[in-house]
């Protein structure tokens, strides 16, 4: 009997209570997500309805303590969501919000800011960003310019962040700014500002065109003698980039699942593709070279499957996975990519049309080798602690 992509790349994390979840999940994606997609990708960003309904419906930071409104549920949960929406290509910062910005909150935050801002998250009327990224400061975070100056219970602050997804959209940003000019080494003097819109001096300045995500906003942000109460600081001073390098290990695998579900999504597609559309007579599929190009595929996202899995079991148990989580963002993002050029070509020229999934998945991909960290970065820190 043939083997099916599907029964291949079933992840052997899941217990029936979360396959009943990722059941009910789907559907809501089917019925509220899917059909609006095309809308929001014109938009440039999803509208606070949705939020709104996905909070209502106890889709957002579902891993929350229920004492701030959440269900207190496992990263499995967190994950099925985040592969879910990935799967469809509904670019929504949903991933962003919940699992990689909520948690420096829920970690760092002291118990008067998870009261006052956890629940609202939970229920989609607090939308979350992170500001790290600026004009001349990328992946290099030690760069970060953007100056908190202390002034009595306010800091003041200035500064210019790009990239930054959720940015027009977010209600909080959390903005990594700098509270030591003279801290050596200069990540020693950063810390980590919670910026409500707003507050004067703080402007969401443009929504960026970009190449592809166009379903979520990506902003530029702009600080100019901008005062926030020291009361809004997440956790110590000038600790804040302990806080990012603790943190990251998440973000990174959440862009990892985010990659491997996008993956799998454009083979599935693609191979159904293949064997229905007609050339020379015969099915795409019947010919030799899509036959290995899709095996090609298959083993590759087969590969990703079992490493991820195994890596978010990892993590799930509390392990320092920062090396393997490095592997699997990089490894993966351009596995992803590969895949979204070699389904593109077996679409042929439909492929290159916007009425085809393949289309857009192929523009959104590219974006998943650079944010939270280029491939570059990546093997950087794989190799530093390999001890190189």
């Amino acid at each position: 009997m043939p083997e099916t992509l599907e029964t291949l790349l079933q992840s052997s994390l899941y217990t029936d209570e979360h396959r009943l979840f990722r059941q009910t999940f789907r559907q809501f994606v089917e019925r509220e997500v899917v059909p609006r997609i095309p809308a929001w990708e014109a938009a440039g960003l999803a509208p606070r309805a949705l939020w709104k309904r996905m909070g209502e419906q106890g889709y957002l930071c579902p891993w929350v303590d229920p004492e701030y409104g959440g269900a207190g549920a496992d990263f499995l949960y967190s994950a099925i969501i985040d592969e879910e929406l990935a799967r469809v290509g509904a670019n929504i910062a949903v991933a962003l919000h919940s699992d990689v910005v909520a948690p420096y909150i829920a970690s760092y935050g002291t118990p008067e800011q998870k009261a006052r801002w956890l629940p609202r998250c939970v229920s989609g009327d607090l939308l979350l960003a992170i500001a790290m990224t600026e004009p001349d400061a990328g992946s290099d975070l030690q760069a970060i310019r953007t100056a908190a100056r202390r002034d009595g219970d306010h800091y003041v602050l200035n500064g210019r962040k790009i990239f930054i997804t959720n940015g027009i959209s977010a209600d909080l940003v959390i903005v990594v700014a700098r509270t030591d000019p003279e801290a050596r080494p200069a990540h020693r003097g950063l810390s980590l500002i919670a910026v409500e819109a707003g507050t004067p001096g703080f402007t969401k300045v443009r929504n960026l065109h970009k190449l592809g995500a166009h379903g979520q906003d990506t902003a530029e942000l702009l600080f100019e003698d901008c005062r926030v109460p020291v009361a809004n600081r997440i956790g110590e001073e000038n600790r804040g980039f302990q806080y990012l390098m603790e943190k990251l290990q998440q973000e990174r695998l959440v862009m990892a699942i985010l990659s491997q579900a996008m993956a799998e999504r454009m083979l599935e597609d693609a191979v159904r593709y293949a064997k229905a559309r007609v050339a020379f007579g015969q099915p795409v599929a019947s010919f030799q070279h899509s036959q290995f190009k899709i095996a090609e595929m298959a083993t590759e996202l087969a590969l990703g499957r079992a490493f991820l899995d195994a890596l978010i079991a990892a993590h799930m148990r509390g392990e320092d996975v920062v090396t393997r989580v490095s592997m699997a963002k990089w490894w993966i993002g351009e596995m992803a990519n590969r895949v979204a050029y070699h389904c593109l070509q077996l679409h042929g020229g439909y492929g290159y049309m916007e009425e085809y999934p393949i289309a857009r998945f192929y523009r959104d991909v590219r974006f998943h080798t650079i944010a939270g960290g280029t491939t570059e970065i990546m093997k950087t820190i794989i190799a530093r602690r390999l001890g190189l």
